[in-house]
């Protein structure tokens, strides 16, 4: 049975147990969805529907009992000029709990506790669906002319060979000149002996 229990220890001291609920609290007020388990999501639930109730009337004592239990100053700002105008019009039930399922590893019941007005921030899907959108018009202006598509990688590779095969050739045309160069030394050097060796001959002779 679960009588006169008034909340749920969640196999933690008094200490631990006090410090993940402020902690988890000011996580839900500063980004208006967090995503726990079931057990937790459910006490967390109760300290923050109790701190919205009092941000609908933004006094002194109000601000000073929840930052008792909201250490960050923004997020008690946030608490009493933004979310407590907004739920002004409820009389509770500001979260709610959607199930995820089970966590693999220790089949933990996974659920997203969020403020029943929490709007998903679609922006960035959206970017990704605008890019797709632009890429697939070139794709079927490709396939109607028959013109292949421009592959970046292939365009690099052509880029690279090309490159490769320049500097293979003026490393050969290096090469030859260096040839050249010793065929004529050799010559010269040969000329210069056959001139030696025939000034020898006329010396004698004389």
């Amino acid at each position: 049975m679960n009588h006169r229990n008034g909340f749920n220890p969640l196999s933690r001291t008094a200490a631990h147990q006090r410090a993940m609920s402020r902690n988890m609290v000011t996580s839900l007020f500063r980004y208006e969805r967090i995503t726990t388990t079931k057990a937790k999501a459910l006490e967390v639930r109760k300290a923050a529907e109790k701190l919205i109730t009092r941000s609908k009337v933004d006094s002194v004592h109000n601000r000073r009992q929840a930052a008792r239990f909201i250490a960050d100053a923004a997020v008690l700002a946030k608490l009493f000029t933004d979310i407590g105008p907004r739920m002004k019009e409820r009389n509770g039930g500001y979260t709610r709990v959607l199930k995820l399922g089970f966590r693999q590893g220790d089949a933990a019941d996974l659920v997203i506790l969020e403020l029943v007005d929490y709007k998903l921030d679609t922006s960035k899907a959206d970017k990704k669906e605008d890019k797709a959108k632009k890429e697939k018009p070139a794709e079927t202006k490709a396939a109607k002319t028959g013109a292949p598509v421009k592959d970046k990688g292939a365009a690099k590779e052509k880029t690279s060979g090309k490159k490769a095969a320049s500097d293979k050739a003026s490393a050969q045309d290096g090469n030859t000149k260096k040839d050249a160069d010793g065929k004529t030394g050799a010559k010269k050097t040969s000329a210069k002996k056959d001139v030696k060796a025939a000034d020898g001959k006329k010396a004698k002779g004389e």
